[in-house]
């Protein structure tokens, strides 16, 4: 049994896909929000859900070189590819794997999420270079896996060089149907089977409501009994196959805090400091003709020029925040430190008067 950050567990070593998500080494590409698929417990946001949108993380792509520019942002060891469904762009997404595969060379480890998959749609993942391909199945067919599609997509993945995995919510009343998935998948020799905490968004609430599921605790968006029905399944049985139980917290706390840190480290100036969080912590001046106090504070401060900006597109100062703290009574204007995630758009966390 392998013990994970965050109650995470694992019967077996990880897929290397989950891995490089453990590393931050990972690249989230979302290729499109289009799905078949109407899952009641599905997450997306409003907008990317049933929208034909791209994003590199959380930079949206207006051109395939934001692709390249993100992984090379973040040192990518590979991609994870969602959506939405990626094979309904399937020629988008081939398109993609050839590009990183191209840019990266095949160490690049590239794995892909999706409910759907014909035979040639398999043939061209496989022959764009896929790694490893992960099946979401309906929860309607957990118990029926055997005489389902699915049984045929695993074998034919496994047969074209794949590794192969299953990868679906706990729903905290449905432990027996998904052990039922569990064993049926292990007679297939799939490779492994990803079970993630079921959380609560601001597009399945009511779903989710309906269902009367609740959160576990007022500071959480997971579901209560998600965690718990996941552990029970993979403590109480003994799997042949990887069985990984992956928990929302991991995903915020280990895989995205480290994700970010990488990011950090390439795109933080000689002013910003990062902190053990991954986010960018720095020093704002909001003041009337920032360009005018900018000049004035330099020259009567000698405050090296990489220790300070003007941002004339937000129209303030940015200044490195141990400088901030020593001059901010030598001017009237409001003075501010600042923490940002290091994402493309410098999504502010929280701002400290001064």
């Amino acid at each position: 049994m392998l013990k994970l950050e965050k109650n995470s567990i694992s019967s077996g070593p990880l897929p290397e896909g989950c891995n490089l998500c453990r590393e931050g080494a990972k690249l989230v590409l979302f290729v499109t929000g289009l799905c078949n698929f109407k899952c009641f417990y599905c997450p997306l946001s409003k907008e990317k859900k049933n929208n034909d949108v791209i994003y590199a993380d959380e930079m949206p792509v207006l051109k395939y070189e934001n692709i390249i520019e993100e992984a090379k942002l973040i040192d990518a060891k590979g991609t994870g590819i969602t959506g939405g469904d990626p094979i309904k762009k399937i020629d988008r997404t081939v398109e993609f794997i050839e590009l990183l595969k191209n840019e990266f060379g095949n160490a690049h480890h590239i794995h892909l999420y999706t409910a759907s998959g014909k035979k040639e749609d398999l043939e061209k993942l496989s022959n764009a270079g896929l790694d490893e391909i992960r099946f979401h199945v309906p929860v309607r067919l957990w118990q029926n896996l055997l005489s389902s599609d699915y049984k045929n997509k695993i074998t034919i993945s496994k047969d074209l060089g794949m590794k192969v995995g299953i990868e679906v919510p706990v729903l905290p009343d449905k432990g027996k149907e998904l052990l039922k998935l569990i064993m049926d998948a292990e007679s297939l020799n799939i490779d492994f089977i990803n079970l993630n905490e079921l959380e609560f968004s601001e597009t399945n609430y009511e779903s989710l409501r309906l269902k009367n599921y609740r959160t576990k605790s007022y500071i959480s968006s997971a579901v209560y009994g998600s965690e718990k029905t996941a552990r029970e399944i993979i403590l109480n049985n003994d799997f042949i196959t990887t069985v990984h139980y992956c928990s929302a917290s991991f995903k915020d706390a280990i895989q995205l805090r480290r994700r970010l840190l990488r990011r950090a480290k390439n795109v933080a100036k000689d002013y910003e400091v990062i902190t053990r969080d991954g986010t960018i912590l720095k020093g704002i001046i909001e003041i009337e003709n920032p360009k005018e106090v900018y000049v004035k504070i330099m020259n009567e401060f000698d405050i090296p020029s990489d220790l300070i900006y003007l941002d004339k597109y937000k129209n303030r100062i940015e200044i490195a925040p141990w400088i901030l703290e020593k001059i901010k009574e030598y001017f009237k204007g409001k003075a501010y430190l600042v923490e940002e995630y290091p994402s493309w758009d410098r999504t502010e966390v929280e701002r400290t008067p001064l």
